[in-house]
């Protein structure tokens, strides 16, 4: 099938299909993972290694495809390439040859879905032109699907076991390549890579982008407790697949509230300000799961807090990156993003996170990962502080 035609609206469906593929695949791979692996009888340890790979990769991953990007202008074609090799390398999945095997096939498929993040984000951020409406009314659709397949597989794990997960990957990946296929073949100015390369550096000498990263990767590596081994944590409580599934899903349905409504709320303060509120949010999340966990109704409140400290979190981030990194930056400016706070954030969150639960437990954890909250808090007020001049 031949993409959409150019032109605002088929750009504006196009991204939607690939934001819904992609993250239906991320809502289903990443909060089951760590349960595929300990039904593959792997301890804690090594399931936070196995885990942290995908952190690893946007180490580098995310910033070498964002710099081909720019250099080339062919976001969408670097976007086919990654989605078709980390199907391919999905089926890898359906051979147990121990934590090394499962260690490889995880690093080459998060290869090429890390890079995707940051090409798409630098894609989208160029479609929407600070029209931050737009962009959520194309990132609803991402939280539809994530919060579609988290609700589904967490039924269907419940009911049939873990042993479906390697063709859940594959399927969910194959859809991801056929959305790809679907975009529209949309390409930076010839002119603008002709131009001598821009460097990075003068934008990461300014304070505030400074502060600004700081926050951004303390913030990333709190939440990889949640990412990381929320699920773990609820299982140990005694709460079953079923329901975690839907505390999962209830926090992507009030990120889908947020992009829903963000084009209205994000005007009522600067991004430097909702950098601030979503910290403050992330502290009362982090807390609440960790003093809260044998209690329904504070899970609840907890996972309703990630319309703020993720959704506008992510928005505001996408918003500063583009704001200090525009044109010929923008593929590194939106690498960086993913690089410091998935990548470097990631790794450190999950490894420290798996460290700690093993010798201390889930709840010592969760409490470190509410400090880390605290210190990107505290961060993001510099920010604040420094962009209005203060």
């Amino acid at each position: 099938m031949a993409p959409p035609p150019a032109g605002g609206r088929g750009h504006l469906l196009a991204f939607a299909v690939l934001s819904a593929s992609y993250f239906a695949h991320i809502g289903f791979f990443n909060p089951y993972l760590p349960l595929w692996l300990k039904d593959l009888g792997l301890p804690i340890f090594i399931i936070s290694l196995l885990t942290s790979v995908q952190s690893i990769t946007r180490v580098f991953a995310p910033y070498a495809w964002g710099a081909l990007s720019d250099h080339t202008g062919q976001r969408v074609l670097l976007l086919r390439i990654s989605a078709g090799v980390a199907l391919v390398a999905s089926l890898g999945l359906w051979w147990n040859g121990g934590p090394w095997w499962l260690g490889l096939v995880l690093l080459v498929m998060f290869t090429h879905t890390s890079s995707m993040m940051s090409l798409t984000e630098a894609a989208m951020a160029h479609l929407v032109a600070g029209d931050w409406g737009r962009y959520g009314r194309i990132r609803l659709w991402g939280s539809a699907g994530f919060l579609a397949t988290v609700f589904i597989a967490g039924e269907w794990f419940e009911r049939f076991g873990m042993g479906h997960f390697p063709a859940w990957a594959g399927g969910t990946l194959a859809i991801v390549l056929i959305a790809t296929l679907r975009l529209p073949d949309m390409r930076d100015p010839p002119l603008a890579h002709a131009a001598q390369k821009e460097p990075v550096g003068p934008v990461l000498r300014l304070p505030a982008v400074r502060w600004f990263f700081a926050s951004l990767f303390f913030h990333v590596m709190a939440h990889f407790a949640v990412y990381g081994f929320l699920s773990l944590y609820l299982d140990s409580l005694g709460y079953g697949k079923g329901v975690i599934g839907l505390l999962w899903a209830l926090s992507v349905a009030s990120e889908v509230g947020w992009f829903f409504l963000q084009g209205r709320l994000l005007g009522r303060f600067a991004m430097p300000r909702w950098l601030l509120i979503c910290g403050v949010a992330a502290v009362l999340r982090l807390g609440l799961t960790t003093g809260g966990g044998a209690w329904l109704w504070a899970l609840v409140c907890a996972q309703l807090l990630h319309a703020l400290s993720f959704a506008a979190h992510h928005t505001t981030c996408v918003a500063m990156v583009s704001r200090h990194f525009p044109g010929r930056l923008r593929g590194r400016g939106q690498a960086l993003f993913t690089v410091i706070g998935y990548g470097f954030g990631g790794v450190l969150g999950v490894l420290a996170g798996g460290a700690i639960a093993q010798h201390y437990g889930y709840v010592v954890m969760f409490g470190v990962a509410t400090l880390l909250a605290v210190a990107g808090s505290v961060c993001a007020w510099r920010t604040q502080r420094l962009e209005s001049g203060g």
